[in-house]
């Protein structure tokens, strides 16, 4: 070893220690950025002196020949994201369809002064106090009020529901946008984390800035993600480039990034159908495979706004729309074939056709003047049996609806409703709790402890103290080698 390598020695370790230093400010001026996993340096001692050889000399052993950084490491477990992810799906879908059940729930607001069993509540009154009071001219005009007001709450209701169903159709287009979006942005990671990996270099904040967009894609779909790090150099260790897949109901799955031959797969635009009336979505498209049964917001989006399935329209917006005409169309119908003035029938509401497609948001009173409303079924004022008949509308089975009365159907959708949604929340806080479970394990694995970084900061500011001393010594020596040796008979 040669005279000067003491110094090389203790700038090596100042060197390192530096560096740890530099790494310990780094973790604790990111202490709060989302999303930051905190990083280490892990050292090394560096190959010792001599090394074996024909000609290396004689020495009683090695000597040491200082410290070196070995690699900046982030400490992430890949394992925990993966769960976390999964659980990510699953929170983003009962999420958004929490938040559609409730809009809907808010939409029937039931039980209340203003939704749609008030009116009919409302209307059966008029009824009954026109049936006791057939001569009572005001008390048609209220009949004729109510059944007006009947039916612009189902128009009410049916054009809200309609909206909100559009929106979600929206919002499933601007998802699947924003969703391209962090797939270019995988992509473009990918490949600058290939330039640095190639060089032996970590990557680490941009390891954690496609680990995030990979959290925020994981609850739009559900994703499965697999690394390759075929092109880092040996010995060198990093995460390598990542290829995302879209993970199907069925457990087949589709890519979106390709990092090994750096390609993408971006989300198609929905496909729509129109099935009675009623445009919904058909298919979501990666390629040629369909991704709608996929766990995550765009599926929430899908089941909200109504899908097809084996021909057939499903989801939440689409089935209540359905029970709604059913509702509206057999009241109209029981109306019209009740109100008659003798033998000729004389319709209450405006004629909905054979089929309830449509019924809610076409039901309306056909008749303009209250004095047409028909009370008596014989022409006698004062028998008041017709209005009777139809105020028995809404308690009396319905062959339209199955047997079930006009009430009781109506209960059955506001019940229908109420469970859906119960459930919805009950499983998001399921979902919810596993998820912040696995953040929390993830975190006290990868986030930044400010005491146990301020300790780290005390001993490699002492370590590194040190190494300044051992350089002074070594100075020392060396300046007695120079200065002071040599000059004996000058």
């Amino acid at each position: 070893m040669s005279t000067f390598r003491g110094l090389e020695m203790s700038r090596q370790a100042l060197s390192t220690q530096q560096s740890a230093l530099y790494t310990t400010g780094h973790n604790i001026s990111n202490a709060n950025t989302p999303g930051y996993s905190r990083q280490r340096v892990n050292m090394q001692a560096m190959n010792g002196y001599p090394t074996p050889g024909m000609n290396s000399p004689h020495l009683p052993g090695q000597m040491g020949t200082g410290v070196e950084v070995g690699s900046v490491q982030r400490i992430r477990n890949q394992f925990l994201d993966t769960q976390f992810r999964a659980e990510n799906a699953s929170v983003g879908y009962w999420s958004e369809r929490t938040a559609a059940l409730s809009r809907m729930e808010n939409l029937l607001n039931e039980p209340s002064d203003s939704g749609i069993e008030a009116a009919m509540s409302d209307f059966w009154s008029s009824l009954q106090e026109a049936a006791a009071n057939p001569t009572n001219n005001g008390a048609r005009a209220v009949v004729l009020k109510r059944g007006e007001s009947l039916a612009d709450t189902f128009n009410h209701l049916s054009k809200s529901m309609n909206t909100i169903r559009t929106d979600l159709q929206k919002e499933t287009e601007n998802t699947i946008d924003k969703a391209n979006a962090m797939i270019d942005q995988l992509d473009s990671l990918n490949s600058q984390i290939k330039k640095l990996e190639i060089h032996g270099y970590n990557a680490n904040d941009l390891y954690d800035k496609r680990d995030n967009i990979l959290d925020e894609l994981s609850e739009i779909v559900n994703i499965e993600v697999e690394y390759d790090g075929s092109h880092i150099p040996n010995g060198k260790q990093g995460d390598g480039v990542a290829t995302v897949k879209v993970v199907l109901g069925d457990g087949n799955s589709v890519k979106l990034v390709d990092g090994v031959e750096g390609t993408t797969n971006k989300i198609d635009k929905p496909v729509y159908t129109e099935i009675n009336g009623m445009e919904v979505i058909e298919s979501i498209n990666v390629g040629d495979a369909d991704i709608k049964s996929s766990k995550g917001t765009i599926q929430s989006y899908v089941h909200a706004s109504g899908y097809v399935e084996d021909g057939e329209v499903k989801g939440d917006y689409p089935e209540m729309l359905e029970k709604l005409d059913n509702l509206a169309f057999a009241i109209a119908n029981s109306f019209n074939e009740l109100h008659k003035d003798g033998d000729t029938a004389v319709p209450f509401f405006e004629d909905l056709g054979d089929e309830p497609a449509g019924a809610a948001g076409k039901i309306a009173v056909a008749i303009k003047d209250h004095q047409d409303i028909i009370i008596s079924s014989d022409g006698n004022k004062g028998k008041g049996d017709v209005a009777l008949d139809l105020a028995n509308v809404f308690t009396s089975p319905n062959d339209d609806l199955g047997g079930v009365s006009v009430n009781g159907y109506l209960e059955s959708i506001v019940g229908d409703v109420g469970v859906k949604t119960s459930h919805a929340i009950t499983m998001l806080d399921s979902t919810a709790t596993l998820q912040h479970q696995v953040s929390n394990q993830r975190q006290s694995i990868s986030a930044v402890s400010l005491d146990e970084e301020m300790t780290n900061m005390i001993k490699f500011q002492h370590a590194y103290n040190a190494a300044a001393r051992g350089m002074t010594a070594m100075d020392e020596l060396i300046d007695t080698i120079i200065n002071r040796m040599g000059l004996v008979g000058r």
